[in-house]
């Protein structure tokens, strides 16, 4: 999704590809060798700092924190729901391969893309206008997790059966704190106040925004921070996402095949390097996925800390931001993950 207030800015960022062998460590083995040394005293310094880094933000931040391999936990509004924005494609990614493991899908299965599934983003609508498209599986979750493509979310939903099969494989899982309700078409209609397509007239997004005059398109209600971060659809707890990461990364919820499908993805996401990765020393490797709309500001995924210190979980939101500079919001969530890595390289220990 990744959407600033004109719908047809994706918000992509330039980005790196790391190697993936170096971030899928062993957590079982190194669970035996790894000790927290904080105390409840240190841990409540990071919450602190983590405090002062939502008020940067200019909006509401939740944090959540987890260290894989000594099950340190950490959280700030934990429990708090925020819209999921882009990071709902995560569930909707574990929703298909789950679906894979079960042998009910084939990641080699060829799916059409139709005219009415094209949302702005980048990746298949911005290059493949034209009908007579058809991709595998496969080849639509790579775009959906490392450019956040929404027309190959909008497509992937529907084939999996929609937000509500994805709900009831995340209950199936038992994953918590997540709720999926609509595609990204349907998402950001309501977000700018448009109409949905009259019943069984498929348009596609991109179809009604082009058909709109200049006058129009300025008379969407953009930017309703407040009113669409009040909306329970669509959304998740700080904690429930991370525990969700958590479940990826010791292969809890998915083969251990599919597990790496995922980590590899996000290992090579190109969205939002000044989150997460932002001022982290350079080189970490970080598999995460990005979410933003409107006072909308998201980045969760896995650190791979040095010295083999382990791998630190993070799931940063930031909802009814009251400041438009993406820079500003950008920089709150990578001060928070800075924070937290630095705490855990000096606070994690080998046996």
């Amino acid at each position: 999704m990744n959407l600033k207030p004109d719908p047809r800015d994706p918000n992509i960022f330039p980005g790196a590809t790391l190697l993936a062998c170096l971030f899928l460590l062993a957590t079982a083995s190194a669970h035996a060798e790894l000790r927290h040394i904080g105390s409840e005293q240190t841990l409540s310094a990071l919450k602190s700092e983590l405090l002062r880094f939502g008020e940067l933000s200019e909006g509401v931040m939740g944090v959540s924190l987890i260290h894989l391999e000594t099950r340190t936990r950490l959280n700030m509004r934990g429990e708090e729901q925020f819209p999921m924005a882009s990071t709902y494609k995560i569930p909707t990614a574990v929703t298909l391969l789950h679906q894979v493991d079960d042998g009910q899908r084939a990641l080699a299965e060829l799916v059409e893309v139709r005219q009415a599934d094209l949302v702005p983003s980048q990746g298949v609508s911005a290059h493949f206008r034209h009908p007579g498209i058809k991709l595998s599986l496969h080849n639509l979750l790579e775009p959906m997790l490392i450019v956040s493509d929404n027309t190959a979310t909008d497509v992937l939903m529907r084939e999996v059966g929609g937000s509500a099969t994805i709900n009831r494989t995340l209950d199936r899982l038992g994953v918590t704190g997540i709720r999926v309700d609509r595609n990204t078409n349907m998402l950001i209609r309501d977000y700018l106040g448009m109409d949905a397509p009259a019943a069984g007239e498929p348009r596609s997004f991109l179809e009604d925004y082009e058909a709109m005059s200049a006058e129009e398109r300025a008379g969407l209600e953009t930017y309703r921070s407040n009113t669409f971060a009040d909306d329970p659809r669509d959304t998740a707890t700080p904690n429930g996402m991370a525990e969700l990461l958590e479940a990826i990364w010791t292969n809890d919820i998915l083969s251990e095949q599919s597990s790496e499908i995922i980590r590899d993805i996000m290992l090579r996401c190109e969205t939002g390097q000044d989150r997460l990765t932002g001022i982290l020393p350079a080189g970490t490797p970080v598999a995460h996925k990005t979410g933003t709309i409107g006072g909308t500001s998201n980045d969760v995924g896995v650190i791979e800390l040095p010295h083999g210190k382990g791998h630190l979980v993070i799931a940063v939101f930031i909802k009814k931001s009251e400041t438009d500079d993406y820079g500003i919001r950008d920089r709150a969530i990578a001060e928070a993950a800075r924070s937290a890595y630095d705490y855990f390289v000096f606070n994690v220990v080998s046996l």
